[in-house]
C-alpha cells in the first residue's frame, strides 16, 4: 500500500495520474471508515503540500486551501458574512477533530449533513480542481453531485475553495439542530447570509443542510425574503410558503421526515433574524 506525502501540487498531479489513491489530509473521515482489518488503496497525503494550507485575500475574494483546518477558519480575520462558517466551524466535532479535519476534506466526503456545506453554499463558494491537465473552476452547488458523490474525475483533487468579495455590510448565522448540543450529526441545518438597509433586506440568502441528499440553497424563499422589512419576520408564517417544497428529508434515527420539515421552518426565521441582527 504505497503512501505519498509530497510537497508540491505537481509531485502530486503526477501521482494521481499514474494512481487511483486515496486522498486524505486529516483523517477525520478516512480512519472512522475503514472496517477492522482493512487496508485502502494507495494514499495520497496532501497535508504537506506548499500552498493549500490557509485563507488568503485575493483580487476577486478569499482562497481557502484545501488543507485548512477548521480551527484555521476559526481564528482567521474575515468579514462577518464569513461568521456563519466560523460558527458551523466550532460544530465540527470535538477541538481535536477541528484542528485536524479540512474544510475540503468536509464538501468532498459529500454527506447531507457536511456542516460546513450551507454556509459555503450562501458565500456562493467554487471549487478549483487540479491535475496535470490544468485546473478547472466548478461552483460548489455543482461539485457535489449526491450523497458521497462529486464531481471529480481520474486524476484530479480539489487544490482550493474560493469565496467571491462580500461587502462589508453582508452579515450571516448558521444553527444546527441535533439530539444534544456537542459532538452530534444533525437533524438539520441552516445558514444564511443577509444584507439589511434602512431595516429592509436587499440581499439575502439561505442554505438547508440534513434535509435533502445535498444541501441546497432556497431561491424561492430568497425571492420571498428579499425586500421584507426586518420587523416583519417575526410574524411571517414560514411554515405557510411553499418554498420549502424542494427538500425531500429522510426519516432515521435521529429524526422523522416531518419532524424534519416542521423545525427546519422556524430555524430559518431564527438563523435570519440572528443574522440581521449581525452580532
Amino acid at each position: 500500500m504505497p503512501y505519498l506525502a509530497p510537497q508540491n501540487a505537481e509531485e502530486a498531479f503526477r501521482f494521481l495520474d499514474r494512481n487511483r489513491p486515496k486522498i486524505i489530509a486529516g483523517c477525520t473521515d478516512y480512519f472512522p471508515s475503514l472496517q477492522q482489518g482493512e487496508t485502502h488503496q494507495d494514499l495520497l497525503d496532501i497535508s504537506r503540500i506548499s500552498g493549500l494550507r490557509g485563507i488568503n485575500r485575493t483580487d476577486r475574494g478569499w482562497r481557502i486551501g484545501a488543507a485548512t483546518t477548521w480551527t484555521d477558519v476559526v481564528r482567521a480575520d474575515l468579514p462577518r458574512a464569513f461568521d456563519a462558517l466560523k460558527l458551523a466551524a466550532v460544530e465540527v466535532g470535538s477541538l481535536q477533530i477541528q484542528n485536524q479535519g479540512t474544510v475540503a476534506g468536509n464538501i468532498c466526503n459529500a454527506s447531507p449533513a457536511a456542516d460546513g456545506v450551507p454556509p459555503l453554499l450562501v458565500l456562493d463558494a467554487e471549487v478549483e480542481i487540479g491535475s496535470v491537465r490544468g485546473s478547472r473552476t466548478v461552483a460548489l452547488s455543482e461539485f457535489i453531485q449526491g450523497v458521497r458523490k462529486v464531481d471529480l474525475g481520474p486524476g484530479e483533487m480539489v487544490v482550493a475553495i474560493h469565496v467571491p468579495d462580500v461587502v462589508n455590510e453582508a452579515t450571516s448565522s448558521f444553527s444546527k439542530l441535533g439530539s444534544r448540543e456537542y459532538l452530534v450529526i444533525s437533524i438539520a441545518m441552516v445558514a444564511a447570509v443577509v444584507q439589511v438597509e434602512d431595516g429592509h433586506l436587499t440581499d439575502v440568502r439561505v442554505a438547508i443542510g440534513s434535509c435533502s441528499p445535498v444541501a441546497q440553497r432556497l431561491p424561492d424563499l430568497e425571492a420571498l425574503l428579499k425586500g421584507k422589512s426586518v420587523a416583519d419576520l417575526a410574524e411571517m408564517d414560514f411554515k405557510a410558503e411553499r418554498t420549502f417544497a424542494p427538500l425531500s428529508p429522510i426519516s432515521d434515527v435521529r429524526g422523522s421526515a416531518e419532524y424534519r420539515l416542521d423545525v427546519v421552518t422556524e430555524m430559518c426565521r431564527r438563523v435570519i433574524m440572528q443574522a440581521c441582527k449581525g452580532d
